[in-house]
Order: structure tokens, then C-alpha cells, then sequence
């Protein structure tokens, strides 16, 4: 089993009321908003699912990485995917081996992180961090333990123009063996895995995760107006893939 875990997955917004829409649809608990956030540019509303984590995060001032995605992408996609390793010192030395640049690098006393450039790392940012504490999670904030509602993140779906090659990227900078079975590009997690499918631009196409009450969600979306194929619904422009978390 691979000791990586995604342990949380962020959209980007134009504007406040997509925090409010992502808590709405997926009736999570109150965000926490991070101050440290404003440093990008942004500001955020983080939310508990479990142990981990769904963020939204806005433009706040011009020229900010988030905003020239949002820009660049049209508004589809995902942000970033963040995940915990128990040993973020091995990657930054294996993504500088094969010159991917680290675009973030924090060292505090509770966590240690790096950001991966998406144009190196593709279709996203890929943030690898390693808390001192395991169970622990910063950027959830301080309450996370009384906000979080029941659920999990199962894993997301990467759109790759040559999914066998940016599994191969992933996978590489991880350290997780991927998985080719029966032709299906995927890297496999601690809980969950990331799949890799053929698509025409590279992007963070989904999130699959557990909820208390995907049906209330489908409601919600319906009411809203919002895409929904298939069961799957388009919020913010990633397709969220939604299943019933055993409670």
C-alpha cells in the first residue's frame, strides 16, 4: 500500500460566493478562512470532510497565480491537489533531480511543504507536504476537528493529453509504483487513487469524493441550475464524482 495520502483537493473562484456554493452543494461545515492565503493574493475557505480537506480559493488583487488560471483555463479545472507525505525532504530532492521547480517551500514547526509547478508537474499544482504530527493538518485551521463533517476524498481524476506519461510524472515524484492494469493509467494511495485519463488539455478534470448525502447534493445542484451528467455535477468547473460515506 502507498504511504501517500491526497489530503486535500482546492477549486479557484472568481469571486466569494463560489466558498459559499462548494458548501452549499456539498453541505459541509463553516470554513476557516487563512489569513496566510493573503500572501498569494488570495483569500479562502477551507472545509473539514473527515481528515481532510476541500478548499476554495479567490482572487483577491490583479496578476495572482490563481487568477491567470482561472484566465488561462476558462474556469475549468481544478486548483491544486495536496498531499501528505512522510517525507517531503525525498521529493523536493527527487523533483529537483528531474528539474521540476519548487515554486513554494515552507519549513515550520508543525509542517513542512513544496509546491510543485503545474507547468512541470502538469495539469495542476501539486503541493507535497509532511506534518509533524500525522493526524495534524495547518491549513485546516485551528477547529477543524469540530467543523468536519462525515466523508472522505477518494481520489481525482487527472485529463492528460498522454495520461501514461504524466502518470509516470506523478507517480515519479511521489514514489508510488503506478498502476497500468488492463490499460487504465493509475497511482495508487493510501485510501483511494489518482487516474489519469486521455483528454485534450491537461487539467484537474475531478474530484470523487464520499458525503453523507449525495442525493441531497444532487438536489441541491438541480435546484441551482448547475451541470449534472450521469450523476456527476459540475461545480466550479471541476466534475465532482460523489458516493455515500459509510457513517
Amino acid at each position: 500500500m502507498s504511504d501517500i495520502r491526497l489530503r486535500q483537493l482546492v477549486f479557484a473562484a472568481h469571486d466569494a460566493s463560489g466558498i459559499d456554493l462548494v458548501q452549499e452543494v456539498l453541505d459541509l461545515g463553516s470554513p476557516f478562512a487563512d489569513p496566510g492565503v493573503g500572501d498569494f493574493g488570495l483569500i479562502n475557505g477551507v472545509f473539514a470532510l473527515g481528515d481532510q480537506f476541500i478548499e476554495v480559493v479567490v482572487p483577491h488583487r490583479e496578476d495572482t497565480a490563481a487568477g491567470r488560471f482561472l484566465e488561462r483555463s476558462q474556469g475549468q479545472g481544478g486548483y491544486m491537489a495536496i498531499f501528505q507525505s512522510p517525507d517531503v525532504h525525498a521529493v523536493r530532492q527527487r523533483a529537483d533531480a528531474a528539474n521540476m521547480r519548487r515554486v513554494w517551500n515552507c519549513d515550520l514547526p508543525d509542517i513542512v511543504a513544496s509546491h510543485i509547478h503545474p507547468v512541470d508537474i502538469g495539469a495542476a499544482i501539486v503541493s507535497i507536504d509532511t506534518p509533524t504530527d500525522p493526524k495534524s493538518w495547518r491549513w485546516g485551521g485551528p477547529d477543524w476537528p469540530q467543523t468536519s463533517v462525515p466523508g472522505t476524498i477518494d481520489g481525482c481524476t487527472i485529463g492528460a493529453r498522454n495520461p501514461a506519461e504524466m502518470s509516470a510524472r506523478w507517480s515519479g515524484l511521489l514514489d508510488v509504483e503506478p498502476d497500468h492494469t488492463n490499460g487504465i493509467n493509475n497511482m495508487p494511495l493510501d485510501h483511494g487513487q489518482v487516474d489519469f485519463v486521455e483528454a485534450a488539455h491537461d487539467h484537474l478534470k475531478q474530484f470523487s469524493l464520499s458525503i453523507a448525502n449525495p442525493d441531497r447534493a444532487l438536489a441541491t445542484a438541480r435546484r441551482l441550475q448547475l451541470p449534472i451528467e450521469n450523476n456527476i455535477i459540475q461545480l466550479l468547473g471541476v466534475d465532482i464524482r460523489l458516493s455515500e460515506a459509510g457513517i
